[in-house]
């Protein structure tokens, strides 16, 4: 207890360490206690931090930052509005359309279950087969219920939105104009004995930059390229579909797993086991490859490597505490632990002699 106490003590006794303590302390608690409130000024963080690299590349062609700055966001706006006016509906009516499907793909699949028995008496009985359906139909009932419950809160959730779309271009422009004014504003209050925490800082701020930008590209690539093979095999529901395997690389490791489900129920509704369902799947699991082993190295070379439990753990934790947004920093806030402990003051190890 003793050792434990002078090693706190000592430690501690380092104002840097007390910096760097209470700025990860204060950031923890702001993100607990309002994390919800701050989702428009994370999410304007997140858009500012892929546009500084459009705004650097601009000023490398000999553009000025004011300039540079106009033309990034106003490419962000036009991006925004195509989204808004062009896709969001384009998903919108594929969502209605696949949600009418729902009780015919549950159907048949429940006549799937109920063959079994015939054709595989020796693996599967008919009560097994019973309770099985009889679970599923609770399930199907608690889906259908959350189902209503969302389209009750749909209002609310639509006029969020659209003050969303107002305060997010708005900060955007702001941390992108007046960038330089906003750090020296922030840093003003931290005390002068912070040379740890800039160095953490320096790791972190280049792990986020260089993380959202190759995850905004990853998102792209993948969703083009399942879009494109979908629509041209053939599939049902191909942008709402590609769009969603495009967002499940926002979950590594978990989210092409989950992903796979409805892609492959709606391709065997269509097609059942047919050469067009064996040429979906080859071409579907050939893109998850091509993603985890070529196109994550080549998009993330400069993150700091973390190993897959390591990040399994930070998907579990942070997604937690911080629901959505924990999910999609779950790496950088991962890397910032790394950080943290790479900076850290060691204790001297002591030599015994023999």
């Amino acid at each position: 207890m003793n050792q434990i106490k002078a090693w706190f003590c000592r430690i501690f006794s380092n104002p840097e360490v007390l910096v760097l303590v209470g700025t990860l302390l204060v950031g923890f608690l702001a993100i607990v206690w309002a994390g919800d409130v701050l989702s428009p000024v994370l999410a304007s963080i997140v858009v500012a931090y892929l546009l500084e690299g459009v705004v650097v590349r601009l000023q490398l062609l000999g553009m000025g930052r004011r300039w540079a700055v106009i033309g990034s966001f106003s490419l962000f706006i036009a991006l925004l509005s195509y989204t808004m006016f062009g896709l969001v509906p384009l998903l919108s009516i594929q969502t209605a359309q696949l949600a009418q499907q729902l009780p015919n793909m549950f159907q048949q699949g429940v006549e799937i279950f109920m063959a079994l028995p015939e054709k595989y008496p020796e693996f599967v009985s008919e009560e097994q087969i019973e309770l099985i359906a009889a679970q599923a139909s609770s399930e199907a009932v608690k889906y259908i219920q959350e189902v209503v419950s969302f389209s009750a809160a749909s209002v609310l959730s639509l006029v969020v939105l659209i003050i969303y779309l107002f305060l997010v271009p708005m900060m955007v422009f702001f941390f992108l104009m007046d960038k330089l004014q906003i750090l020296n504003w922030f840093t003003s209050y931290l005390p002068a004995n912070r040379r740890l925490t800039r160095e953490v800082w320096a790791t972190v701020n280049q792990q986020i930059a260089n993380y959202v930008r190759g995850k905004a590209w990853e998102i792209l690539i993948v969703w083009c390229s399942c879009f494109i093979a979908f629509k041209l095999l053939g599939l049902d529901y191909a942008v709402l579909l590609s769009f969603l395997v495009g967002l499940s690389v926002l979950i590594p490791y978990v989210g092409a797993t989950v992903v796979t489900i409805p892609v492959l129920l709606v391709a065997y509704v269509q097609w059942n086991l047919s050469n067009e369902f064996l040429y979906l799947m080859g071409v579907f699991f050939i893109i998850q490859a091509l993603d985890g082993y070529v196109l994550v190295p080549l998009l993330f070379a400069e993150v700091v490597n973390l190993h897959p439990v390591a990040i399994i753990v930070a998907i579990l934790f942070f997604g937690g505490i911080w629901g959505f947004w924990g999910v999609f920093f779950a790496i950088p806030l991962a890397t910032l632990v790394q950080a943290v402990m790479v900076a850290w003051p060691k204790e001297p190890i002591a030599l015994v002699e023999n």
